[in-house]
């Protein structure tokens, strides 16, 4: 099936970026030249162009043209899941706990809470070949009202959970947030993980967010250092590598 003419003209501006006929601050071809090239509308030239803007290969200066844009070579893509990823797989879940608390201060201090606003806990281990392998804390707004099931959140991820419990959120306006860093472990994740002092974690801190940017959901996973592996993708490789697509941590 044919590419639309858009998707073509962005393609070929693409591919001359990549292979430096077009190289950080070049003045591209003008949306003129474009038109007569291809034999087309501004509007369809337009559409390509703002794609281009859009996936960070061009940038506009209004009154002069579309210049190629210098790549970011400090950002990657970390596509980060906790039951499945490019290393390891979660095949089994045990949950621990689902119980409704009232926040200590470090709660009250991130949700931007009262002391007697209730919160959901939800503590789980997850396993692999019979290991405990990481050991996950959870943390959302309780609501009134709506039941908290059980087998619905067993194996749930949780941006699923927090648009099932918190009240107008939905998985499309939620904004996550993660912090990855190791630290050592307490005495209550040793036990559940079978650890002794010297094995590092992995921390894997998730923050979500509601459309006006208020703190409704906490997680704090602990990974074990042993099955614990980072990996990322820059932008541009990721743009055009049609392969199979990078896994988050572990």
């Amino acid at each position: 099936m044919k590419k639309p003419l858009y998707l073509q003209i962005a393609d070929n501006i693409k591919e001359k970026i990549n292979n430096s006929e077009f190289k950080p601050g070049d003045a591209i071809y003008s949306e003129h030249e474009l038109c007569k090239k291809y034999g087309t509308s501004r509007a369809t030239v337009r559409r390509g162009l703002s794609l281009l803007a859009n996936e960070g290969y061009i940038y506009v200066v209004h009154g002069k043209g579309h210049f190629v844009k210098e790549p970011d070579y400090n950002t990657y893509t970390l596509h980060y899941s906790e039951m499945e990823n490019l290393f390891n797989s979660v095949d089994n879940t045990k949950l621990l706990e689902v119980n409704i608390i009232l926040p200590d201060s470090k709660l009250i201090d991130i949700f931007k809470i009262g002391k007697k606003k209730k919160i959901i806990m939800i503590r789980r281990l997850f396993f692999i070949d019979d290991e405990p392998v990481a050991y996950d804390k959870k943390y959302m707004l309780y609501v009134k009202g709506i039941p908290i099931v059980e087998k619905e959140i067993r194996y749930a991820t949780f941006p699923e959970m927090v648009a099932r419990v918190v009240k107008n959120t939905t998985l499309f306006n939620i904004k996550k947030n993660l912090m990855i860093y190791a630290q050592m472990p307490d005495e209550e994740t040793k036990k559940h993980l079978i650890i002794d002092d010297d094995l590092c974690l992995m921390t894997v801190q998730q923050t979500l967010s509601n459309k006006n940017g208020k703190i409704i959901g906490l997680g704090e996973t602990h990974f074990r250092a042993d099955y614990c592996k980072l990996y990322a993708e820059s932008e541009f490789a990721d743009n055009n590598n049609s392969g199979g697509q990078p896994q988050g941590v572990w």
